[in-house]
């Protein structure tokens, strides 16, 4: 009985599998569709085209109210205040002193292709006072420079410049000629004494906006000695003979200038002048570098370091030098 239910199964599934296997013999006649396909003929109705037309409509626009402004200025002014104290009995040692510098800096430019036209003032002055030995300068200068020039390539400009550099107030050493110590001070500079104006027209090389070269190949430079009384205590006389106090130089002048933001809150302003006369001797070359490093505080404060190095026979036989820091309050526009 068991046999015959499986035979039975399995002759069912059998059948099921060939019957699934069996071809589909079913053919669809397609001349037929194609016979009765229903075609929509054409359009009964007219149908005009029009080509596509374009033309231009002028639409009223009102200008907005903006002037375009060749000028850029900048200005900073600066004041530092440093002040020690000590009593008499003060087992250490010191000095009580008071000391005050201050700094002007103003810059403008107007730039209108192929034009550009600078003009840049910079004042110094500082004072320190030591109990017992009175007040003494620590800085003090008047430079202004004015420049202006055209555009001949892309980076190359052909300029013509007028400075001016002197001091406010007198100067004094406090040692003779011998090295000896004099308390009261003897003259050795003062305004226009000496007073230099320099003329200059040359090319100038202007890669980008912080930085330029000039090449003054025609340039002259004027020495002012207005106070004769420096006469005896400074043998260099800044090149003015004695009895005269006009002196006229002509020479090759190279200046090189660098105003930039080197790092966040951190500027550089730096200035090499080197000046070439043609009749002297190698030896009589002038070199200047004048550098400012700046750190911003805040909006108001800052900290900066400011040197000046300078090599000229004519107001001494060694290399000059001077450095200072000062931290004070310094407003900047715009």
């Amino acid at each position: 009985m068991l046999k015959t239910g499986l035979g039975l199964i399995l002759a069912v599934l059998l059948a099921a599998s060939a019957f699934a296997q069996k071809p589909d013999t079913l053919k669809a006649d397609t001349s037929l569709l194609n016979k009765y396909r229903i075609d929509p003929g054409k359009n009964p109705l007219p149908v005009r085209q029009r080509p596509v037309q374009i033309s231009e409509q002028l639409i009223p626009v009102e200008l907005l109210d903006y002037k375009v402004s060749y000028w850029r200025k900048s200005m900073i002014f600066g004041l530092n205040f440093n002040q020690a104290a000590f009593t008499n009995n003060w087992s250490a040692g010191g000095v009580s002193a008071v000391a005050l510098g201050s700094n002007f800096d103003f810059k403008a430019e107007y730039n209108k292709s192929p034009l550009n036209y600078t003009t840049e003032t910079n004042l110094l002055y500082g004072i320190a006072a030591t109990k017992g030995q009175g007040s003494r300068k620590t800085n003090d200068r008047i430079f202004l420079d004015n420049k202006i020039a055209t555009q001949i390539s892309k980076k190359w400009y052909f300029f013509g410049s007028l400075s001016f550099e002197s001091q406010f107030a007198a100067g004094y050493t406090y040692t003779d000629l011998s090295g000896n110590p004099v308390p009261q001070g003897l003259i050795i500079s003062n305004f226009m004494a000496p007073g230099y104006l320099t003329e200059s027209v040359g090319f100038e090389y202007k890669p980008n906006k912080f930085y330029d070269l000039r090449i003054g190949t025609g340039t002259a430079k004027q020495t002012f000695l207005l106070d004769t009384n420096i006469y005896k205590n400074l043998p260099q006389n800044y090149g003015v003979k004695p009895g005269h106090t006009f002196y006229n130089q002509l020479a090759v002048q190279g200046v090189g200038t660098v105003d930039k933001d080197i790092a966040k809150n951190l500027h550089l302003t730096a200035r090499y002048a080197v000046f070439i006369p043609y009749v002297q001797p190698l030896a009589y070359i002038t070199h200047r570098i004048d550098a400012t490093l700046t750190a911003k505080v805040n909006r108001l404060v800052n900290v900066s370091m400011n040197g000046t190095f300078l090599y000229d026979k004519n107001t001494a036989k060694a290399p000059q030098a001077t450095e200072g820091i000062s931290m004070g309050v310094a407003y900047t526009f715009p």
